[in-house]
């Protein structure tokens, strides 16, 4: 028990800050899309030169160099164009900048461990928390050399993040390595052109609060008119008063559409984004707000009921229903989900999944326990090895997207989730609970095993079950006796009074402790064997 490390403290966690939904443009005419490409390339082009400007202010950025930039680019746009664009460019130069600073720490984990591992003897055994000495010479000096060139990395990371320069590549750095691949990727160098301008065009506009339908820059009435401010270069192509451009298209939000319209009409603020998929042929538009944080239930009020415990996996979750003591209910339950193929059929195929185990939770009243997983410092070859299947099965668990997407759906359904150390719930899962629960109708796997570990941290109880007394001392005598009474339950520790009648298996009728005392027998009141005793339902565990 001394090399376990301390198990974090278990937590609800908090609802969405936002909201983002997002509908087709249906209905465009040729003129339309053609004015929404020639404004978004003006903007594309004036949003690529700030953020060059940004970028090579670096660490020396002021508000007062926000300011200038801004005035800059609204000569050739307008106000609140500039102002949409600055801060598209600020919250792109800061997110790169974690980026960075995620790849820098990287990179020391990197050096650390080649650095440990070299110093050892060669086929050094290794533990649990410390790689061992590399297998031949061979691979020492292969190591040795990339020991090097991460080293080499790492300082010139280091002074760019010290410099304030980082990399950033509008309309993405795998879309741009993809110009070298055509071929591999199934496209023609017009296809991967048209594709990396749609991405690079800049039509997007954040709301304010108090102006006609909490937007002036895109409006969309509460009927679904589109109508956008177009920049000053281009304000020969309006078609409406006030230099704007009225679409064609209407859209009616059918997710959220009554909040989106009562906000709109309320003149409060809704930002949004419109762009091309190339690949489809049709223009979207994303609208977003921010709402007010849900007050989160104490822990206490999500343990009410009892919880279901959820194993993520690579290719499906585990959950298992536990009662409030901790039992398993029931038999396990499997969602599976396809991470393979397009973004969007891996989106489909998590949302599916999710609203499978919501259901469950929501038709017993169950808050959900998952665990805080984050592998973004776990997955590097230097820490695994030679372990290539391990490394891409946990770079394939999509942690991040499911955890935003299960948050996400649960608020809206009023259910609470509870996040807990994931520490040791799969190997204590499987060493306590899975052979116990397996029977001939009953397989469960290690991941059903793990689900249970992980709703009974969530509960508060310990994963670990009681010890099997010895044999000589079980109250059965010839039996495992697995309930246990509650610490309030009277006579919890007295012995186990025999019961007779056809339900034992060891005494019969008339063959009790006191069969020979024909007084005891007869006589009313006696406490012998015809008084019942019955215990309540109580946890395997405590």
């Amino acid at each position: 028990m001394g090399g376990l490390r301390e198990v974090a403290a278990s937590f609800v966690v908090p609802g969405p800050a936002g909201v983002a939904v997002r509908d087709r443009l249906k209905g465009l005419t040729a003129g339309d899309e053609e004015v929404l490409r020639l404004v978004g390339d003006l903007l594309g082009s004036l949003a690529s030169r700030d953020l060059k400007t940004r970028c090579a202010a670096g660490l020396d950025h002021t508000s007062d160099a926000w300011a200038e930039r801004k005035r800059a680019l609204t000569g050739d746009s307008s106000s609140r164009w500039a102002g949409s664009i600055t801060k598209a460019t600020h919250d792109q130069w800061a997110l790169a900048r974690r980026a960075q600073l995620a790849h820098v720490q990287g990179l020391e984990a990197g050096v650390r461990t080649i650095a440990h591992r070299l110093s050892l003897p060669l086929c050094e055994k290794g533990g649990k928390r410390a790689p061992g000495g590399y297998r031949s010479r061979r691979e020492w000096f292969a190591k040795s050399r990339r020991l090097n060139v991460l080293e080499d990395r790492l300082q010139a990371v280091r002074a760019d993040w010290r410099s304030g320069v980082v990399s950033v590549v509008r309309g993405g750095k795998r879309l741009l390595n993809t110009r070298h691949h055509l071929d591999a990727a199934g496209l023609t160098e017009p296809e991967w052109r048209e594709r990396w301008q749609a991405e690079r065009r800049f039509l997007q506009a954040d709301g304010e609060s108090g102006k006609r339908f909490g937007n002036e820059t895109i409006r969309v009435s509460p009927d679904g008119e589109v109508s956008i401010k177009l920049p000053t270069p281009l304000a020969r192509l309006a078609n409406a008063p006030h230099g704007r451009y009225a679409l064609d298209a209407r859209v009616a939000f059918a997710h959220r559409g009554e909040q989106w319209r009562d906000r709109v009409s309320a003149n409060r603020a809704v930002a949004y984004r419109i762009h091309e998929d190339t690949v489809r042929g049709r223009w979207y538009l994303t609208a977003s707000w921010t709402i007010p944080p849900a007050a989160t239930v104490p822990l206490a009020t999500a343990r009410v009921n009892g919880m279901i415990g959820v194993d993520t996996n690579a290719d499906h979750l585990a959950a298992w229903r536990l009662d409030t003591h901790g039992n398993p209910l029931g038999a396990p339950r499997t969602f599976a989900y396809n991470l393979n193929g397009t973004t969007h059929h891996r989106d489909a195929q998590i949302r599916h999944a999710l609203i499978r185990l919501l259901h469950w939770a929501k038709q017993h009243h169950l808050a959900i326990a998952v665990e805080d997983l984050d592998f973004t410092a776990e997955k590097t070859r230097e820490k695994h090895g030679r372990r290539k299947r391990f490394r891409k099965l946990i770079s394939g668990m999509p942690t991040a997207r499911l955890r935003a997407r299960l948050v996400s759906m649960a608020a809206e359904l009023g259910i609470p989730v509870v996040a807990v150390d994931p520490a040791y719930t799969s190997r204590w899962g499987a060493q306590h609970w899975q052979k116990p629960l397996t029977s001939t109708t009953r397989k469960p796997t290690r991941h059903d095993a793990a689900s249970i570990a992980i709703g009974r941290r969530a509960l508060g109880h310990p994963i670990r079950r009681r010890t099997t007394p010895p044999r000589a001392h079980q109250s059965d005598v010839h039996g495992h006796r697995t309930v246990q009474a509650r610490p309030d339950t009277p006579g919890r520790e007295e012995t186990r009074p025999r019961i007779p009648g056809p339900r034992t298996r060891s005494v019969r009728t008339g063959s009790g402790a006191k069969a020979g005392d024909q007084r005891a027998q007869h006589r009313s009141g006696h406490t012998a064997e015809h008084e019942s005793w019955q215990q309540d339902s109580l946890p395997l565990s405590l």
